[in-house]
């Protein structure tokens, strides 16, 4: 009996070594290569970048997983595999993961990016986030707005002083943040983070910022006017882009709509404008410009 009680011991002394060797590899992490790009299809240089690193990283590990963070929720392996080699001519050696980032909504933010001019109508936008503020629901979290721009002189330098006073008179100076002459990373950080952004300039002749909105996956609400209307916030495939207005009531009212969207709402009505805002790329306004003077530079000889 003392045999068989000895050996029994040993047996259950192995199986539980065995037994942690086993649970301690099911947690091992397995090795793999991880690259952050927020906008895998945006066609300029920092998309070339991005597939040379994988193809580099997997021809010096070609077993090593590779996983690539980003934005872009419609976002595929095969197609984004594809579009690596056809518009950058980087052939892969198989088609990296993808992993959507999801942008943080609590609290939801809203960025509005312009110098502090006075025909960019600031203070509308101020207004009409106190005017959205006061539509919520008293347990809806509570949004916050970004201003983001540059002084050119003095005037400007008072403009913006006298929006945070009036922040500060609309009882919303805590919700209301002001990012005066920052770099473009941070403003690349800052349009990463925001849900939807700001336009007010009235007959602005195109309006490139509502386009860097849309790229960026912050949902336009821009001016009724000119370019915005005409050219940038219009159905992509049939589905809406953004939204437009032109008076307080108006700017409340979308700035209510999305911020009472769900998420996944919110992620298609972004995915149509980024798609949307591809028209108005680097890489497409080059082709498109190269193919207008081709015939003047380089006229057919008769």
């Amino acid at each position: 009996m003392a045999i068989l009680a000895g050996l029994v011991a040993v047996l259950s002394a192995l199986l539980a070594a065995a037994l942690r060797r086993l649970l301690r590899l099911r947690h091992q992490p397995t090795p793999a290569a991880g690259f952050f790009h927020p906008y895998t299809n945006d066609g300029g240089g920092g998309e070339r970048v991005l597939w040379c690193a994988v193809r580099a990283v997997q021809e010096l590990r070609p077993g090593l997983p590779c996983a690539v963070f980003t934005g872009d929720a419609d976002a595929s392996p095969d197609g984004l595999s594809a579009r690596a080699l056809d518009r950058f001519g980087v052939r892969l050696l198989r088609p990296p993961q993808m992993i959507p980032l999801e942008r943080s909504t609590t609290p939801p933010v809203l960025i509005s990016v312009a110098q502090f001019r006075p025909e960019k109508a600031h203070g509308l936008q101020l207004e009409a986030f106190a005017l959205a503020l006061t539509r919520l629901d008293p347990d809806f979290p509570k949004p916050k707005l970004q201003f983001v721009g540059s002084c050119r002189n003095k005037e400007d330098l008072e403009r913006l002083q006298k929006l945070k006073d009036r922040a500060i008179e609309l009882h919303i100076d805590e919700l209301v943040e002001f990012h005066k002459d920052i770099s473009y990373m941070d403003l690349v950080r800052l349009l990463g983070g925001a849900i939807a952004g700001l336009h007010s300039m009235t007959d602005e002749h195109f309006g490139i910022v509502v386009v860097e909105y849309m790229a960026a996956g912050a949902i336009p609400i821009a001016h009724k006017s000119a370019g915005p209307m005409m050219d940038i916030v219009l159905d992509e495939d049939g589905h809406q882009t953004g939204f437009l207005a032109s008076e307080k009531e108006e700017f409340a009212d979308a700035i209510i709509k999305v911020l009472r969207m769900s998420e996944q709402e919110r992620q298609d009505m972004a995915a149509a404008s980024r798609k949307r805002a591809q028209r108005f790329s680097e890489q497409r306004f080059h082709e498109d410009f190269t193919e207008a003077v081709r015939p003047i530079l380089l006229p057919r000889e008769a």
